[in-house]
């Protein structure tokens, strides 16, 4: 079999092997959270979020919205040396970001297995 048989065989078994590949994954939501800072902010976006009395009035401030905790909740770093910590039946983790304006954030969530509670919003100069 001439080099040019054996290509155009790989490339035709290349185009079907993706058509089938694409078929099995476009209907799926799959994500690929191998990595635990990850696999610890897509756990905190999935679950029902809600916001402490200190962190509602921090947002009620004008230097920070909404946006800037999804985006940190997307984006952000989670520090695990301050993190996973049992607090309040649940576990603690410390998340850091930015706002739109460039300033630097902490988060504090509090992670139940049922809900995730933002307890604190810290922002750094």
């Amino acid at each position: 079999m001439k080099f040019y048989q054996r290509f155009a065989y790989y490339l035709i078994g290349l185009v079907i092997g993706s058509f089938f590949v694409a078929a099995v994954l476009s209907g799926k939501d799959t994500r690929c959270n191998y990595f635990p800072n990850a696999r610890v902010l897509n756990d905190l976006r999935n679950k029902p979020f809600n916001y402490s009395i200190e962190a509602s009035r921090k947002l009620a401030e004008d230097w920070i919205d909404t946006i800037d905790i999804k985006n940190t909740l997307t984006y952000g770093d989670v520090d695990f040396d301050k993190s996973n910590i049992p607090y309040q039946k649940g576990k603690l983790y410390v998340i850091e970001g930015q706002t739109m304006r460039k300033d630097t954030i902490t988060l504090r969530v509090i992670n139940y297995s049922n809900k995730a509670i933002l307890e604190d919003i810290i922002r750094k100069k």
